[in-house]
């Protein structure tokens, strides 16, 4: 599998030193490390903050041309301001119109073409067992997560088809993987949705040279911990995963060339429980 990444020249000189395999994982490892993402047009959708903020710096310093899009237009402006050209537009992800409304300036600021979508807006609420979550929260957070993915899929794929090429990095949560009662019934449903929704697109979608990768980050320190039943403190929030690590990861994932596909990717903290 490795070596299908490398030519024959370079086959024949790492045969050459007695250890391909060595040679081939050291030339992917340099590739990944001196590309950039010059030319590529990339919108981050809840880049405002936590780890879409971080993803969409990371993806700037490559050199990507960022758009960023989320509720409030403050908290996208306080990220543009940290990275120069990072453009923004405000769109809620739970309202279908909106969504239309944001790639059709998506289409027209990058005229045509994306290169790269990263879904990452999320949201959960403090009452999410199963006596307590209304039918309301349910319904929110469903349309929010799952729901909002679709839309931004639904619209952003058009963008990619075209042009035969294509990343869609979906941020899910190791509550696509594990329902445990941390994550609560109607995030734990949605997380499980957008992990599906990513196979099943990446399957529809690999003909047209489209990628999609759903990523599951465990516990990171970002602004959706204030909505637990009880906030973790410092000690806690110290121990875990930061927005740069999501950030860094998804950054390395857009660096790969594109043959390469990862369709899932699962990083927690050392001290998180995975079983």
């Amino acid at each position: 599998m490795i070596l299908a990444f490398m030519d024959d020249q370079i086959i024949s000189k790492a045969t050459k030193l007695g250890n391909p395999q060595l040679y081939c994982k050291t030339s992917i490892g340099n590739l990944i490390a001196t590309m950039n993402l010059a030319g590529q047009n990339a919108l981050v959708v809840g880049g405002g903050t936590g780890m879409g903020e971080a993803i969409a710096l990371g993806l700037a310093a490559e050199g990507a041309k960022v758009a960023i899009a989320g509720r409030r237009q403050e908290k996208l402006d306080a990220v543009a301001a940290q990275a120069e050209g990072i453009l923004t537009q405000t769109a809620d992800v739970g309202d279908r119109n909106s969504v239309k409304a944001l790639f059709d300036w998506a289409a027209k600021t990058f005229e045509g073409r994306l290169d790269l979508l990263v879904n990452c807006a999320g949201v959960n609420v403090p009452k999410r067992s199963m006596s307590e979550l209304s039918p309301e929260d349910w319904d929110k957070v469903m349309n929010i997560n799952a729901t909002g993915a679709f839309n931004c899929m639904h619209y952003g794929l058009p963008l990619m088809r075209p042009h035969k090429n294509g990343l869609v990095i979906n941020i899910s949560s190791t509550s696509g993987k594990r329902a445990a009662p941390l994550g609560g019934v109607s995030y734990n449903a949605s997380k499980f949705a957008m992990a599906a929704l990513g196979t099943s697109a990446s399957e529809d979608e690999r003909e047209n040279g489209i990628r999609v990768t759903t990523v599951f980050p465990g516990e990171v320190n970002t602004p959706i911990l204030d909505d637990r039943p009880s906030p973790p403190g410092p000690e806690h929030r110290a121990k875990i995963l930061k927005a740069k690590d999501i950030g860094d990861i998804v950054v390395a994932i857009a660096k790969l060339p594109p043959l390469a596909h990862v369709p899932e990717l699962v990083i927690k903290p050392i001290g998180q429980s995975f079983i």
